[in-house]
């Protein structure tokens, strides 16, 4: 079974969808017989390198809503990230293009530490602070999980993987995706949002059965899009 999942590093549910995920694998009756592949979604594909300013006062100005609204507003989303497990830090989250760190991910694939590499540059952005569209520490992340080193500078240096990644947007568009994340089962069955382990888990017994997974099944849950989070 193929299970994909369309995400955003700069998308603070799809690190929750990520856990999420995991939870309900872990309680899947084959989790040997699942295939997981990351694909590249941006939220913003005009992103500058790094929106300056506060991140607080850009959410307030982008939902018309005070400083301090968005604040709690961050917390919230923080105490969810918490009972996950995952310590964000969205008041030093350092906003940014995220173009270059999909073909980073993409080279991780081809070496088999495509789920490394998408951990590690999640947990870079949302919870360490550091700017992933910075080919300095795109570098330092991919040789943490294992990456060539040669062909980190080689991809980072032109436009390798760029179409890789546009291919997987034009997927997302045919297929009707516009947030994320998005789980699709052998592109039979779908799921839109962060959903509880147990929805997850719902979904991938029902893509181990063919004759049941004729038809996409969509449900709704907590997610980011262009419009935001």
């Amino acid at each position: 079974m193929h299970i994909e999942i369309w995400s955003d590093f700069a998308c603070p549910w799809c690190y929750v969808g990520k856990r999420r995920f995991e939870a309900a694998l872990a309680s899947f009756e084959h989790p040997g017989d699942v295939r997981v592949t990351w694909r590249s979604f941006e939220l913003d594909p005009g992103a500058p390198p790094e929106r300056g300013g506060d991140g607080a006062a850009r959410l307030a100005e982008k939902y018309a809503m005070t400083r301090e609204e968005a604040l709690a507003m961050q917390r919230r989303m923080t105490d969810v990230a918490a009972s996950e497990g995952l310590a964000f830090r969205l008041d030093v989250a350092r906003s940014g293009n995220t173009f270059d760190a999909h073909r980073v991910l993409h080279l991780a694939a081809a070496h088999g530490a495509q789920d490394a590499m998408k951990e590690r540059v999640m947990r870079a952005y949302l919870c360490d602070g550091e700017l992933i569209c910075d080919h300095a520490v795109l570098q330092r992340l991919a040789l943490e999980v294992g990456l060539p080193s040669d062909e980190i500078r080689d991809v980072l240096a032109g436009d390798r993987y760029a179409g890789d990644v546009r291919a997987d947007e034009r997927t997302a568009a045919s297929l009707g995706i516009t947030a994320v994340p998005f789980f699709v089962v052998d592109r039979a069955l779908g799921a839109s949002g962060a959903q509880p382990p147990g929805a997850l888990l719902e979904l991938m017994r029902q893509g181990w059965m063919p004759a049941e997974a004729t038809a996409a099944v969509v449900a709704d849950g907590a997610s980011c899009d262009a419009g935001g989070c």
